[in-house]
């Protein structure tokens, strides 16, 4: 089963696009499935057993997803006549409660925008990425791969490369289009010392950031802003679509900037702009309590 997993993951990767990351959960989950498989037939019996290991041992959320992969995996096994049915195929997966993504209020988002020095050139780089996470809603991802020939200042525009190379537009307001303007002029020629980088936002020791240093320096200014959540460059994300959606906004056009292929993915901000609205309702309404 070794080999024919293999054919699947070159087929994510080259067929499907997937990314690194999306490549190593499947792996991961994938190499405990066959592990378990080795030496037993492959049946619905089996399928269930497999089912009962994944509980004792993980969350609900971690067994949905191994389904997940196991299913998609004997599907592909099914379309390449490895097998003849898809033991997986209806196994009834466990309920995941739904959980709320992490937001900022307004105010919060505000006390970390400015939080970075404005006289430093990294302080500078740090409040245009701030801005740009928050004005998109880019994924982290996305926002380090941005090179700069994706961007149009002038429109508040960039292009941006997403998840299955999806490409799609994102908008950016006054703020942040003018925090890159300045980071652009007079930081990041002083932070490339001379070299030459094609990406947006370089690090201080290398022609780009990475994935852990846009964590790292949110962290650091949430924690400089006296925010006491944990704040990710997804809560920015978040925060962008649940300010949107309580704005006005048409959830369509949020799902289009956000880059989900689905609604019922965007649809979960809604119920957060309920909460939100309730909070309200009860604290500002005479007759709410």
């Amino acid at each position: 089963m070794d080999s024919e997993l293999q054919k699947f993951l070159n087929y994510l990767k080259i067929e499907r696009h997937y990314s690194p990351h999306t490549l190593n959960n499947y792996q991961r989950d994938l190499k405990f499935l066959t592990n378990f498989f080795r030496g037993k037939e492959i049946s619905r019996a089996a399928a269930r057993s497999y089912l009962i290991s994944l509980e004792k041992k993980y969350s609900r959320r971690s067994v949905a997803r191994k389904l997940s992969s196991a299913r998609s995996f004997f599907r592909f096994l099914l379309r390449e006549k490895v097998i003849k049915s898809n033991p997986f195929e209806n196994l009834v997966t466990p309920k995941i409660p739904k959980r709320l993504p992490n937001f900022l209020y307004p105010e919060e988002v505000n006390a970390l925008l400015e939080a970075p020095d404005p006289q430093s050139p990294l302080g500078l780089r740090d409040r245009a990425l701030l801005e740009l996470l928050y004005s998109t809603g880019v994924r982290v991802e996305e926002l380090i791969s941005i090179n700069l020939n994706d961007l149009d200042l002038e429109e508040g525009e960039i292009k941006i490369l997403g998840k299955g190379n999806k490409e799609r537009i994102v908008l950016f307001g006054s703020q942040a289009r003018k925090a890159l303007g300045v980071y652009l002029r007079q930081a990041r020629p002083n932070l490339l010392e001379g070299k030459k980088s094609r990406f947006l936002f370089i690090g201080q020791r290398g022609p780009s950031l990475s994935k852990r240093q846009v964590e790292r320096i949110i962290r650091t200014y949430a924690k400089k802003a006296g925010i006491p959540k944990k704040v990710t460059p997804h809560t920015l994300r978040h925060s962008f679509a649940t300010h949107l959606l309580s704005g006005g906004a048409d959830l369509r056009m949020v799902q289009e900037l956000l880059g989900h292929v689905s609604l019922s993915t965007t649809q979960v901000y809604t119920h957060i702009t309920k909460e939100r609205l309730k909070q309200v309702y009860n604290l500002a309404h005479p007759r709410a309590k």
